[in-house]
C-alpha cells in the first residue's frame, strides 16, 4: 500500500513538473505594439545613423545583453564595440521574462543620445578631491514602444 502512495506522489509530481517547466520564447511573440519589421537595422549601426540628431525614431534589430528588470522591460540590447543601447518600455505595464536573454529581438521606438558624467560629477566644485579629468559617456537610451522575438 506504501508503495502504490509513494507511486501515485512521484507520478503527479513530474506531471506537476512539467506544467510548470518554462517553455522556450516562440518566434514571433510580441510585447507591446507590434513593431515595424521591414525597416529594422542592425543595433551595431544606430550611433552612426543617428550622427548628430538628440533623438529618432526607428527599428532596431539585436541581441538582449540582459533584462534589468522584467516590470516595466528593462533591458539592454547588444550594440558592438562594448556599448551597450539602454531600453526601456514606454508603457510600464509591460512585463519582459528573463528568458529573452540571448535572443535576437526587433524593438520600434524612440532612441535618445545622452551623456552621463562620470560618478564624481558631484565633486564639481570641490578642489581638493575632484579630478580634472572626469570624462563625459555618451550613451543611447532608447524608450521601446513594441518588440518582437526574431530569433
Amino acid at each position: 500500500m506504501t508503495r502504490l502512495r509513494f507511486l501515485i506522489v512521484l507520478i503527479s509530481m513530474f506531471f506537476t513538473a512539467e506544467a510548470f517547466a518554462q517553455q522556450p520564447l516562440p518566434h514571433g511573440m510580441i510585447f507591446g505594439t507590434k513593431p515595424d519589421t521591414a525597416g529594422a537595422m542592425d543595433a551595431s549601426r544606430l550611433r552612426g545613423y543617428m550622427d548628430k540628431k538628440k533623438r529618432i525614431t526607428t527599428a532596431i534589430k539585436g541581441k538582449v545583453l540582459k533584462v534589468n528588470a522584467e516590470k516595466g522591460g528593462w533591458f539592454e540590447i547588444d550594440a558592438g564595440k562594448n556599448q551597450p543601447v539602454a531600453a526601456h518600455f514606454k508603457d510600464f505595464n509591460v512585463v519582459l521574462p528573463a528568458e529573452i536573454k540571448g535572443r535576437t529581438v526587433i524593438v520600434n521606438g524612440v532612441a535618445v543620445r545622452s551623456f552621463l558624467a562620470d560618478d564624481n560629477q558631484h565633486f564639481a566644485g570641490d578642489t581638493v578631491s575632484y579630478k580634472a579629468d572626469a570624462k563625459l559617456r555618451r550613451r543611447i537610451s532608447f524608450e521601446v514602444k513594441g518588440l518582437m522575438v526574431y530569433q
